[in-house]
C-alpha cells in the first residue's frame, strides 16, 4: 500500500469530501443569498430619501384631511414612547430622531406611512409618520415620540391601549405631493 504524503498540518483523512463539508458549503451559500437579498431595497424617494423626510418633518400642522382619512389598516395594542435619550440618534430610515416631531416606530409598516393613533382610555388621537423600527418589547405595537405621546396623554402612564389606523392621506403643504 502506498502512503499519502502529509503536508504540514493537513490530515488527508479529514480532507475527503463528505456530507459534513457539503452542509457547511450549502449553509454558507444560503447565508450569502440571504444577506444579498436583504441589501436589495426598492428606491422610493418619498419614503426613503432623507431630504424628503426632512421636508415632511418640517411640517408643524397635520391637516384635517389626514386626521379624517379612510384607514387602510387597523390594529389595536399597547403603545409606549421613546425616552429622551434617543433624541439626536439615527432612526432605522436614516433620519435623526427628534422627540419634538410627530413620529413613531412600528415593526413592519413602511417608512413614511401615516398612522392615526387613538388612546382608547381617553379618545385623544394623533397622526404620526413611521420613521423607525420597534418597539422591541413584547406586547407593544408602536413607540411614539414624546411629542406624540403628550398629544394623546400617555406620559404619566408610560403605556396605553391604542388603536392604530394606517391612513392614505398625509399632510400636504409647500409643494409636497398629497
Amino acid at each position: 500500500m502506498r502512503k499519502m504524503k502529509s503536508t504540514a498540518g493537513l490530515n488527508p483523512e479529514r480532507m475527503k469530501p463528505g456530507k459534513h463539508y457539503f452542509n457547511i458549503s450549502f449553509l454558507a451559500i444560503l447565508i450569502s443569498i440571504g444577506l444579498a437579498a436583504s441589501q436589495i431595497v426598492t428606491f422610493n424617494p418619498l419614503n426613503n430619501s432623507a431630504e424628503a423626510a426632512k421636508r415632511l418633518e418640517s411640517l408643524s400642522i397635520v391637516s384635517a384631511t389626514a386626521k379624517n382619512s379612510k384607514p387602510i389598516a387597523v390594529s389595536e395594542g399597547k403603545a409606549s414612547f421613546y425616552s429622551d435619550e434617543f433624541h439626536g440618534r439615527k432612526t432605522a430610515n436614516g433620519e435623526t430622531f427628534n422627540m419634538d416631531k410627530l413620529t413613531a416606530a412600528h415593526p413592519s409598516l413602511p417608512f413614511g406611512t401615516w398612522v392615526k393613533v387613538t388612546n382608547l382610555r381617553n379618545g385623544k388621537d394623533v397622526v404620526v409618520r413611521i420613521n423607525d423600527r420597534g418597539p422591541f418589547v413584547k406586547g407593544r405595537i408602536i413607540d411614539l415620540s414624546i411629542s406624540a405621546a403628550k398629544e394623546i396623554g400617555i406620559i404619566k402612564s408610560g403605556t396605553v391601549q391604542v388603536k392604530l389606523e394606517a391612513i392614505q392621506s398625509k399632510p400636504s403643504a409647500g409643494g409636497i405631493p398629497g
